[in-house]
């Protein structure tokens, strides 16, 4: 048996899952989102064509098999999802979305009008009310360069006698010095033309590109929708979209947080 849990403040514990979604031109979509387990806020959520995490900037720790406990928040939401938001994409309303801009672009005007503006039945509270009064004031924010290093992945090569190493069938070459030893590759799943030696945990110069097939890592399926078109119609979805835009200068506006201006990736 286990009991119920709740954590005793903001940001102390995230859980997250994913939800198949509609299909955007064609092509599946899901939904991943984080649900904050104090206050029930979403504090991440986008759609995506991939079923996958590499696009993910968190820690993942999983849940054993057999044992959902922890995860019932998150399936709560998504049922809220299914019978609020996905309800209202019939068939018409799907065929009027183009590209995953558009339904993220709905989808966080949903959220942040209407789910986290709504007493949660559990907290007696709506969670972006309990998330603001139980979150560190003032809320520090990650500097550009700590989000990039957050984002990095990292792999172990051995320098060859040749002063190169390997990477998903690309070589690199390094500082001479570093021939024979171990050493991390660092790098973005997205871009592998720039690659960071580090070697004892101190950085060790650059890896340069020598001969580079693939530009980008295997498991990092790119994602590149065209630029978004204009709402159309005037529906329920379209509405809550023009009250978000309109009252987003008064509340905490999460996408644009994590926003660097590209769009969905």
């Amino acid at each position: 048996m286990f009991g119920r849990f709740e954590a005793t403040r903001g940001h102390e514990l995230w859980t997250g899952d994913a939800l198949h979604g509609p299909k955007v031109s064609g092509r599946k979509t899901y939904l991943f989102a984080f649900v904050d387990d104090h206050s029930r806020a979403i504090v991440g959520h986008r759609f995506g064509f991939a079923e996958d995490t590499v696009r993910l900037a968190v820690r993942l720790t999983h849940s054993k098999p057999g044992r959902p406990q922890g995860r019932g928040k998150i399936e709560r939401f998504f049922r809220t999802v299914r019978n609020q938001f996905l309800v209202e994409l019939d068939e018409e309303r799907v065929g009027q979305i183009e590209h995953l801009t558009e339904l993220n672009r709905l989808f966080t005007a949903w959220v942040e009008t209407v789910y986290h503006r709504t007493v949660h039945s559990e907290t007696g509270q709506p969670p972006i009310e309990r998330w603001l009064g139980s979150i560190p004031r003032p809320l520090p924010l990650p500097s550009p360069a700590d989000l990039r290093e957050a984002f990095l992945w990292s792999e172990f090569r051995t320098v060859t006698k040749t002063a190169t190493v390997s990477l998903h069938g690309n070589t690199y070459e390094v500082d001479p010095m570093l021939t024979g030893t171990r050493g991390a590759l660092v790098f973005d799943p997205f871009d592998l033309t720039e690659i960071e030696v580090r070697a004892s945990g101190r950085t060790a110069g650059k890896a340069v590109p020598h001969r580079v097939g693939r530009h980008t890592h295997p498991k990092a399926s790119p994602e590149t929708p065209p630029e978004p078109a204009p709402p159309t119609g005037i529906d329920y979805l379209k509405i809550l979209n023009e009250t978000h835009q309109a009252n987003t200068a008064k509340g905490i506006n999460y996408s644009s947080l994590m926003d660097d201006g590209r769009g969905p990736r």
